[in-house]
């Protein structure tokens, strides 16, 4: 990233803010500055906000005359969508702001360190809620789907999603050494789980294998739970081993992310 980008990052967010600042608007400040910000990186915008996209209206193109596939692929985009905005995200941004110096100088501001973290959390949320509601929107009026008919289960699932995502987001970031391979820590989970966990095939019709190994990954849980909001109406209730695993993965991510979280540039 260059040092123009840098110094809009770096800047605002380490300019000492007033004191009477109450938390609520530190955080709104911080949330508007890291949209402006992800908007104005290019890259980014693309690989964690469009590719997912691009993914739905090329498989979506291909199969437009299959309903059953359809119903496989637009849930599995979805799920995917959540871990791009989240996991991807946020493991390349924070190791960036860590090696570039911008977390230390954040640190040693006023502003709070929760309302910096909930205005990074809140960009990730946003972006996730604006994928989801494209990818429904298009399953439907597109590719001629039903609308969801368990709205209330996608918003939980999704809820847990980004939680869970995020975590594992943070937590990776913590053993990247720097920047430039980033890019390599990320896409060696992010591009094994889309294709394991089934996001542009039925997971069952895969090796047993293969199965077995994406019953205990996380994504696959979640497109799971997705498929039963969007597609077959089953609720949470009756997707809780779903739930259940998502949970423990957002427990373990979270005990992660919050022990080996340092504000500290690895680099020499």
């Amino acid at each position: 990233m260059s040092d123009h980008v840098l110094d809009q990052v770096a800047g605002p967010t380490s300019a000492p803010a007033p004191r009477h600042v109450g938390w609520g608007r530190a955080s709104w400040r911080q949330y508007r500055l890291e949209r402006r910000m992800f908007w104005r990186n290019p890259s980014a915008a693309f690989f964690n906000f469009l590719l997912p996209l691009l993914f739905l209206g090329l498989f979506g193109a291909v199969f437009s005359g299959s309903e059953a596939n359809l119903q496989v692929i637009v849930p599995g985009i979805a799920g995917m969508s959540v871990m791009a905005t989240t996991f991807s995200a946020l493991a390349m941004n924070l190791t960036y702001l860590r090696e570039a110096g911008v977390l230390k100088r954040i640190h040693g501001t006023p502003l709070p360190t929760s309302a910096y973290l909930a205005g990074v959390f809140g960009n990730a949320v946003t972006n996730t809620a604006i994928q989801i509601a494209i990818v429904t929107t298009v399953g439907a009026t597109v590719f001629g789907l039903d609308w969801p008919p368990d709205p209330a289960a996608l918003v939980v699932f999704v809820t847990v999603g980004v939680c869970c995502f995020a975590a594992m987001g943070v937590a990776l970031s913590h053993f990247i050494p720097n920047f430039d391979s980033a890019p390599a820590y990320v896409n060696a989970v992010f591009l094994p789980m889309i294709f394991i966990s089934g996001v542009f095939f039925d997971a069952e019709d895969a090796p047993q294998f293969l199965r077995d190994i994406a019953e205990v990954l996380p994504l696959k849980h979640l497109i799971d739970g997705l498929s039963g909001a969007m597609v077959t109406g089953e609720g949470v209730a009756a997707n809780w081993v779903a739930l259940a695993v998502l949970a423990i993965w957002t427990a373990g991510a979270t005990v992660l992310a919050v022990r080996g979280f340092s504000w500290e540039a690895r680099r020499a």
